[in-house]
């Protein structure tokens, strides 16, 4: 906080800045703007003022009186009153008309009559009428000089004509009042502009300063890539506004699909509703093609004001992987333990029989018991030589007798014991979710015929093969498509909680190693899956 505050005393905020350039752009346009104006209200004046004093030049040359009062004995007499009178009526400062030697035979000042005219004649004398500012008895002027000829085309006298330069400036300074006024007003209204900008940008930005905002994003921008959560930022309107490298990772995602709607990336409808839900969501578990997900979502507010949701992603597969072979494992216990107390009860049997005396049906119920489970160890190895299966197999037979079903594995089993190309652990997922499924669905259905499962387990060399069916009610052909989803369940809260997981991942392992799973019905639900013998293996310990 220090820091921050530092930052925006020291420099000022982004807006605050960002008004003080503005407010200096503004001035300094303004003040180019007025500057040009002015040469530009300047030159026209000038040349407004020269156009003036050559019309009326040459209408004086033009004026047959002139060269008549030239010709009489005073020529002032006449032409000072009509040089005048036509100063009035145009408003010039001053006409002199002279004798080709400079002779002024008027002036506005009747003592300078007489007098030398100050300033260029040469080339009226040769006939040409011109413009020239020069500093003469009224001060400096903008003038034109014209030839007066007579009949015969001589050249009499010259009409000069002139306007002063501080009475052009008198008219200049009332066209600069409107220009400066005009520049004002535009200086004002820009400023206001820039205020009303900086104001806005001040509440979006939060008053931060350049400086903090630069390093606040390249902070941001290095934990995005840097962490491993996925994190998905979706506006208010459903549209993907971030998101990070992991994240794109664990939804499949080939671009960045900022810019996006959530309901165009090709997601499963279930995860989509959450990322776009106004409900926060805690530990979601979504199943992807090649991927469980832990979901955490969070509706953002800000002023009161819905945003969207922050979404983080979390790679859940290796947990649910290890999970399911932790339960396995626990099975196995289990059914070491119901074995082992089995084993218990029928040794005190026989060795009460033996003290009772009847050691013929002591060897018999011995000999039954281990006739039973070796039929059934050698029944499975025997067709199943590789060691996970079987071990597998013979701890769900035992599971299952438990329960009251019955485990069998069908006579065109075979399989020898090369590793399996799926690995392991995805087979545990595969076979393991589909028999305790079997199982389940034989136990519900017990009422209508005795429950059984029977798997089989088929290596041509070119496709494994594993088929589970079971004696259970069977599946609707309009639950088929929803068997493989999350969530999905015949059991009572079966769209709750984290039911429906199992079959949602056989899916899942089975599509990742590029294999197929069929749902079908004999007297109860068969479930085939085919995975190929050449697929590649995902790294998981045989």
């Amino acid at each position: 906080m220090r820091v921050r505050s530092a930052a925006r005393q020291g420099k000022g905020s982004l807006a605050r800045q960002l008004l003080v350039l503005q407010l200096v752009v503004v001035a300094v346009l303004v003040a180019v703007g007025a500057v040009l104006a002015y040469v530009d209200a300047s030159q026209a004046t000038e040349d407004a003022a020269a156009e003036e004093v050559v019309s009326v030049a040459a209408t004086l040359a033009d004026s047959p009186d002139v060269p008549e009062a030239v010709a009489g004995t005073d020529p002032s007499r006449a032409l000072q009153p009509f040089a005048e009178q036509v100063r009035a009526d145009t408003g010039v400062d001053f006409i002199t008309i002279m004798a080709p030697d400079r002779t002024r035979f008027t002036h506005p000042d009747p003592r300078r009559i007489g007098e030398p005219f100050i300033g260029t004649i040469a080339p009226a004398l040769r006939g040409r009428l011109f413009t020239e500012t020069y500093a003469g008895t009224l001060g400096p002027s903008v003038r034109a000089v014209a030839p007066v000829r007579d009949a015969r085309g001589r050249i009499v006298a010259l009409a000069a004509v002139g306007i002063t330069v501080e009475a052009l400036s008198e008219q200049l300074t009332g066209r600069l009042a409107v220009v400066a006024g005009v520049a004002g007003g535009v200086l004002l209204i820009g400023g206001a502009g820039s205020y009303l900008v900086s104001r806005r940008l001040a509440r979006q930005t939060r008053g931060v300063a350049p400086a903090e905002l630069s390093s606040m994003f390249e902070y941001y921008e290095a934990i995005l890539r840097s962490v491993r959560e996925g994190l998905v930022l979706v506006g208010r309107d459903g549209d993907v506004v971030l998101c990070n490298d992991a994240a794109r990772d664990l939804l499949g995602l080939l671009g960045d699909p900022a810019g996006s709607a959530v309901a165009d990336l090709d997601l499963a409808a279930d995860l989509a509703r959450t990322l776009t839900s106004r409900e926060p969501a805690t530990d979601e578990l979504h199943v992807t093609d090649t991927r469980v997900l832990l979901v955490n979502t969070a509706p953002v507010h800000s002023r009161d004001r819905a945003m969207g949701n922050v979404v983080t992603l979390r790679d859940h597969t290796d947990l649910e992987q290890l999970t399911g072979e932790l339960d396995t494992v626990r099975g196995f216990a289990e059914s070491l333990r119901s074995q082992a107390h089995e084993s218990a009860n029928r040794l005190h049997a026989v060795v009460s029989l033996v003290e009772l005396g009847r050691t013929d049906q002591a060897v018999e119920l011995a000999t039954a018991e281990l006739e039973t489970a070796q039929q059934l160890t050698d029944r499975v190895v025997g067709a199943v030589s590789e060691p996970v299966l079987a071990a597998l197999l013979l701890g769900k037979s035992s599971e299952a007798a438990e329960r009251g079903v019955e485990l069998t594995l069908s006579p065109d089993s075979a399989m020898d014991d090369t590793a399996p190309a799926a690995g392991a652990r995805d087979l545990i997922t595969i076979l393991g979710n589909l028999i305790d499924n079997a199982v389940d669905a034989a136990v519900d259905n017990a009422g209508e015929r005795a429950p059984r499962v029977v798997v089989t387990v088929c290596d041509d060399g070119t496709e494994l093969l594993l088929r589970v069916a079971d004696s259970g009610a069977g599946l609707t052909p309009d639950a088929v498509p929803d068997v493989f989803r999350r969530g999905w369940s015949t059991k009572p809260g079966g769209t709750t909680g984290d039911r429906g997981l199992g079959l949602a991942l056989v899916g899942q392992t089975v599509r990742r190693h590029g294999g197929s799973v069929d749902v079908g019905e004999d007297d109860g639900a068969v479930f085939t899956v085919r995975l190929p013998r050449g697929a590649g293996r995902d790294g998981d310990a045989d």
